[in-house]
């Protein structure tokens, strides 16, 4: 009768483990997909910080190329004002259309090309755009992760249970994926 009940002890301890496994791996799994979110978030807010210095830049070059310079600006207030994730995509998507613009612009410029802040600039926001597509790449890894745990069994039973339901992947709309068109 003792072995018994140590038997159905061990069988209530091993359901209770599993439970807190799963509800932990939720957890973890959650926080994960917003950690990679927030990241998105700093790397956009780091290439916003940068456009400044880079109009400043090419102001002094190109005076009469008002219209890129103000498209990269509202473009940089748009990203700034975003609120949510799809809104922030879509206005970093807008900023970094604007800002090959102004790369395309210093083609025209000799001066601007070989001018130093240009160049570092340049260089800074090209490893940002490479940090933002890692950042994104993460989310959708944890997100993949995420709606794994919440399909397949045994996870989908304790998704059910805790409420669970599988993310939405950070999409680019059709329109975003087309080779922008850069005009003077």
């Amino acid at each position: 009768m003792a072995f018994f009940i140590w038997v159905l002890l061990a069988i209530l301890l091993l359901i209770a483990i599993i439970f807190v496994y799963y509800f932990n791996r939720f957890v973890i799994l959650s926080n994960r997909i917003d950690n990679s979110l927030s990241q998105i978030d700093v790397q956009l807010k780091k290439r916003a910080d940068l456009v400044p210095n880079l109009i400043e830049t090419v102001k002094g070059y190109a005076k009469h190329e008002k219209k890129i310079i103000n498209e990269v600006t509202e473009a940089r207030k748009a990203l700034l004002k975003a609120k949510d994730i799809s809104s922030k995509v879509k206005a970093g998507d807008q900023l970094q259309t604007a800002l090959k613009s102004i790369f395309a612009l210093a083609e025209n410029y000799p001066n601007l090309k070989a001018n130093e802040n240009f160049l570092h600039l340049q260089q800074e926001l090209s490893a940002i755009e490479d940090k933002i597509a890692y950042a994104r790449q993460y989310y959708n890894d944890a997100i993949l992760i995420y709606n794994n745990s919440c399909t397949t069994f045994p996870g989908v039973f304790f998704a059910k249970i805790y409420s669970k339901q599988p993310k939405e992947y950070l999409k680019i709309a059709p329109s975003e994926k087309s080779v922008p068109k850069i005009e003077f």
